[in-house]
């Protein structure tokens, strides 16, 4: 059974990089079909998909957040990575690491891919 475990430090300054890093066990990151995700949830408010990087490497974004996002992958360690630039703290909030079942990148941007989670790590924004 695929486990996801999110890394990283849970507070960042403001106009800083805040970096996560999601390592997987049970699976490889590089099968086929599988989309690995970032979503966040800001304390109040509903979870936001931010972005994924695909079995092939290649990445997508949501349009709000990808002039900061970048995601990237380990595959020797079977892990991916986000990176937010420019932090505020609009930013704070529950960030979780995901794995999304899809034949197309079109289902995970949508929201409709088959998900399974991380169990999430507080980041906090803040001097």
């Amino acid at each position: 059974q695929v486990q996801l475990q999110e890394s990283g430090p849970g507070l960042v300054k403001p106009s800083q990089t805040l970096s996560l890093t999601c390592t997987v066990s049970g699976g490889s990151i590089t099968t086929n079909y599988y989309y690995w995700s970032w979503i966040r949830q800001p304390p109040g408010k509903g979870l936001e998909w931010m972005g994924a990087i695909a079995y092939s490497g290649s990445t997508y974004y949501s349009p709000s957040l990808k002039s900061r996002t970048s995601i990237s992958r380990d595959t020797s360690k079977n892990q991916f990575t986000l990176q937010l630039s420019s932090v505020t703290p609009e930013d704070t909030a529950v960030y979780y690491c995901a794995r999304d079942e899809a034949r197309e990148s079109s289902t995970v941007v949508a929201g409709s891919a088959r998900r399974y989670w991380g169990q999430g790590t507080q980041v906090t924004v803040s001097s």
